[in-house]
């Protein structure tokens, strides 16, 4: 990935509503979440959600698709990847303790995944 993509992902994430809007999407999966239900979750005014969408469309962090009258939000996941990649592939070097937190917290998110099954 280019730093200026990175750059232009992590200053998207770089204001409250535009990171509680992510996030919200993070968790609603692959299956998103309308615009109007985003604002209603949020209590963000239409307009200003359609700003914050906007500038995280333009970062590559969401996606959209229309399901009838209804604009449908997802995360870019794949996206979200690559930058969480970015941030750390140059991590600890050598030293694999230092790291030993974030492949924990991988972990727990892939164990906590209902179509990943139980962890051992």
């Amino acid at each position: 990935m280019e730093t200026s993509i990175a750059l232009l992902r992590l200053s998207a994430l770089a204001q409250a509503n535009r990171l509680s809007v992510f996030r919200l999407l993070v968790k609603a999966g692959k299956s998103g979440l309308a615009a109007g239900e985003i604002a209603r979750q949020l209590e963000i005014a239409p307009n200003t959600l359609s700003a914050q969408l906007t500038v995280l469309a333009n970062a590559g962090l969401v996606d959209s698709r229309r399901d009838g009258r209804s604009i449908i939000y997802t995360a870019a996941f794949e996206q979200m990847g690559e930058l969480i990649v970015y941030l750390v592939e140059d991590c600890c070097q050598g030293d694999a303790g230092i790291c030993a937190p974030l492949v924990d917290a991988t972990d727990r998110i892939a164990c906590s995944t209902p179509s990943k099954g139980a962890c051992s």
